[in-house]
């Protein structure tokens, strides 16, 4: 069975990391990560914007982006990079999902933001009132309850049923500020508050939803713990006006010290 070759994949891991810290030699660790199909989907927090280094598409698939990171130290197979800078859950459904099929292995996804409106979410807290922002904020939630859990089980019906032995992994997202922090302008604390609330709601949504398909949740939320904006050493952008869409997106340590280490756990 392919599941077989990623069990013998992570596997070999555990049995490397052993033999390493007994001295021993570990020359065929990575023999079985040759047999893994890896396809990474999803949106702009799985094709690494605001990491840098992009391909050059509209896609902005970053080197430094948490997939390419994992497939340049594993060297699987084959490696499929399909997220999308923008993408909602029907473009994933829509135009990602061809790059799967029976020899697929292994999965990975972050998807639900920009259903939610998490753009314009953003866009209106930094631009409009408090309490523009608040109600805006209430909206996403609502919709968080009412549309979203049906559009992520379409996704991850499709998944499954075009890669049926892969091992899946949803990643979630980081909350973005840390409250009472060193930030001295910019939104009102009660605004951080509110934003850190709702995507920890997506959260909650995602993972259930993951859960209910048998895939794996990823939060990422502990490891960005000590690195939201407002904390001094960010591993995500605040606003930026010289690149608006790099704005609230993971920076490259995000990348690797947020997403990747997660990536690797649940593996």
């Amino acid at each position: 069975m392919k599941m077989s070759r990623l069990v013998a994949f992570s596997s070999s891991l555990l049995l490397g990391a052993a033999l390493a810290l007994t001295g021993a030699g570990v020359a065929n660790a990575d023999s079985s990560a040759a047999a893994v199909d890896y396809v990474a989907l999803g949106d702009s927090y799985s094709s690494g914007v605001g990491a840098g280094s992009y391909d050059g598409s509209s896609c902005k698939r970053s080197s430094r982006a948490y997939p390419a990171l994992w497939a340049a130290a594993n060297s699987p197979s084959s490696f499929d990079f399909a997220a999308c800078s923008g993408a909602r859950t029907n473009d994933v459904t829509g135009g990602q999902l061809g790059r799967l099929n029976a020899s697929t292995d292994l999965v990975s996804i972050s998807i639900g933001g920009n259903d939610a409106g998490f753009a314009d979410v953003m866009t209106t807290c930094v631009l409009q009132s408090e309490a523009t922002c608040l109600n805006r904020i209430a909206t996403a939630r609502a919709y968080v309850d009412s549309t979203l859990p049906g559009r992520l089980d379409s996704v991850y019906s499709a998944i499954r049923s075009k890669a049926p032995s892969a091992q899946v992994v949803v990643l979630g997202y980081p909350r973005f500020y840390q409250l009472g922090g060193s930030c001295i302008a910019g939104l009102s604390e009660k605004e951080r508050s509110a934003i850190n609330g709702a995507s920890d709601h997506l959260n909650t949504a995602t993972a259930k939803r993951a859960a209910d398909h048998g895939f794996t949740f990823g939060d990422v939320r502990a490891t960005f713990t000590g690195h939201e904006i407002c904390s001094g050493n960010s591993w995500l952008h605040s606003v930026n006006w010289l690149n608006i869409g790099e704005s609230y997106h993971p920076t490259a340590a995000g990348q690797s010290g947020g997403y990747l280490s997660v990536f690797k756990s649940a593996l």
